[in-house]
């Protein structure tokens, strides 16, 4: 036998477990306190059961939450090299949304046509269970078939807004080390026959205009129409200087889009004395966003225009010839009988912030893309075939 029919053998006789196991975190609510819940400790210790000996967790504290902390799961097989390819998954979950638009309770997992459907199932308890799984598989055999690679796996909190309490957390402890690979399963696409790269960088701004709130008969300094026009010169300038082209991305261009308006005056006939905007740009990693900063700020000055940053996050890419994308494109062929193209995204995921330590990082998973919609679900071949995936990794030279 090979460790990769012993894998494939081991992960097949417990597709029933996979499934229960996805079934089983869907119906935990592990909502982070901006969404109104209480984080994610019950699932985790519901993946620490199912992890059995051999983990470490660390836990960030947060008092918005009743337990006080956000619970990050750590566990890692040794191999022969000192290298560690680690699999990086997030355990809570964005909230349901309108549940007219359901067909069934988001948090009660509904099993049809060989999907699972649920919030979270896609985002990302699809690729918790699928990596588990594969670690669980790894551990079974490790002893008569010992990996090339350490394999590790992460399970953290607070991916859904911003980190903090999870990767950027975890990334301040002495668990990832000089050379270690890493890959994030939180992205992809249906056939599984692309590997993520590299990301956009993202702006966020906020743009606070003043005027003078009067009758709209005798108008006095209009926020609305400052704004307006602040807009739409910053728009043209900033499409004008940051034009460059990248086919690594679709869309291959850096967006500049302005996006929430607040709230002003509530009749027709008065004139709103505030106007508040904001405006999402993703970047193309060949620029620098310290200079589209500049640029806003250049087109703000003399103008009654107040110039907020909400959101700044930049990262290089991974180079297409590294050894974490030579490897997890191997993995794919091996299971998928293809070989996976490069591209890039203008989202973000937390291999940001790995990729900004200095660890290559690709991202990879096959998912039908329905994450945060109503209805969402994973298909269960899909985790199936993932977990195989992640499994033979470390045994691959």
């Amino acid at each position: 036998m090979t460790p990769q029919k012993e894998l494939f053998n081991w992960l097949e006789s417990n597709k029933n477990g996979l499934v229960d196991s996805l079934a089983d975190i869907i119906r935990i609510k592990a909502l982070n306190p901006e969404s109104g819940g209480q984080g994610e400790l019950e699932k985790a210790e519901y993946i620490e059961d199912l992890l059995g000996d051999g983990f470490k967790r660390y836990d960030a504290k947060d008092d918005r939450v009743e337990s006080g902390i956000r619970p990050n799961i750590v566990s890692k097989i040794q191999g022969e090299n000192e290298k560690t390819i680690w699999i990086v998954t997030h355990l809570d979950v964005v909230p349901e949304g309108d549940l007219k638009l359901w067909e069934n309770p988001p948090f009660e997992p509904v099993i049809k046509d060989g999907r699972i459907y649920g919030r979270g199932s896609e985002d990302n308890g699809q690729s918790v269970i699928s990596s588990l799984f594969a670690f669980k598989a790894i551990r079974e055999i490790k002893d008569i078939f010992p990996t090339n690679y350490g394999f590790g796996v992460a399970f953290v909190a607070d991916e859904e807004v911003g980190s903090k309490f999870g990767i950027q957390y975890l990334l301040q402890k002495d668990i990832f080390h000089e050379g270690d690979l890493v890959i994030v399963p939180d992205a992809g696409n249906p056939r599984g026959d692309r590997i993520e790269i590299a990301e956009k960088s993202i702006l966020w701004f906020k743009f606070t205009v003043e005027g003078k709130q009067s009758h709209a008969s005798t108008p006095e300094n209009n926020a609305s129409r400052a704004a307006m026009q602040f807009l739409v010169e910053l728009d043209k300038k900033l499409h004008n200087t940051f034009s460059s082209r990248n086919s690594l991305f679709n869309p291959a261009y850096s967006t500049f889009e302005p996006t929430k308006r607040e709230k002003n005056v509530d009749n027709v006939n008065t004139v709103p004395g505030l106007d508040e905007s904001y405006m999402d740009c993703r970047v193309l990693p060949e620029y620098n966003t310290e200079d589209v900063i500049s640029l806003v700020e250049e087109v703000a000055t003399n103008r009654p225009v107040k110039v907020d940053i909400i959101q700044n996050e930049s990262s290089p890419p991974t180079p297409e010839d590294s050894e974490v994308v030579r490897l997890l494109s191997k993995s794919v062929e091996v299971v998928k009988g293809f070989k996976p193209s490069v591209y890039g995204i203008g989202g973000n995921t937390c291999a940001a912030f790995f990729r900004k330590s200095g660890f290559n990082t690709a991202v990879w998973s096959t998912v039908d893309g329905v994450a945060h919609q109503p209805n969402e679900y994973a298909v269960i071949n899909n985790m199936i075939e993932d977990s195989k995936v992640f499994s033979i990794l470390p045994y691959i030279k």
